[in-house]
C-alpha cells in the first residue's frame, strides 16, 4: 500500500457536528450532522485534494483506504 489518508474525526457538541480533519491531506476539513453523511463527504472530498495535491501521480494505487478515528466526550450527571 502505497499511501493511505488518516482522518480524526471529533463531536463538536456546541455545533453539533461530527468535525474530520487530515493530517495527511493537505485541505481536508469538513463537518456534517451524522457519521453517515461525514463518510460520504469525505468519499467525495479526498479524489479531489489527492488530486489538487498530485498524490495521484505519486502512487500506483486504484483505491486509496482511509481510516476514521473517532472521538466523542459524553457526561453524565451523578444523583445524589
Amino acid at each position: 500500500m502505497d499511501y493511505e489518508i488518516i482522518v480524526k474525526v471529533i463531536w463538536d457538541s456546541e455545533a453539533k457536528v461530527w468535525v474530520a480533519q487530515s493530517d495527511n491531506l493537505s485541505g481536508l476539513i469538513t463537518e456534517a450532522d451524522t457519521m453517515e453523511i461525514l463518510i460520504e463527504k469525505l468519499k467525495i472530498m479526498i479524489p479531489e485534494l489527492l488530486e489538487v495535491n498530485s498524490i495521484m501521480h505519486q502512487t500506483s494505487e486504484k483505491c486509496i483506504p482511509f481510516h476514521i478515528f473517532g472521538e466523542r466526550l459524553e457526561t453524565i450527571n451523578m444523583v445524589a
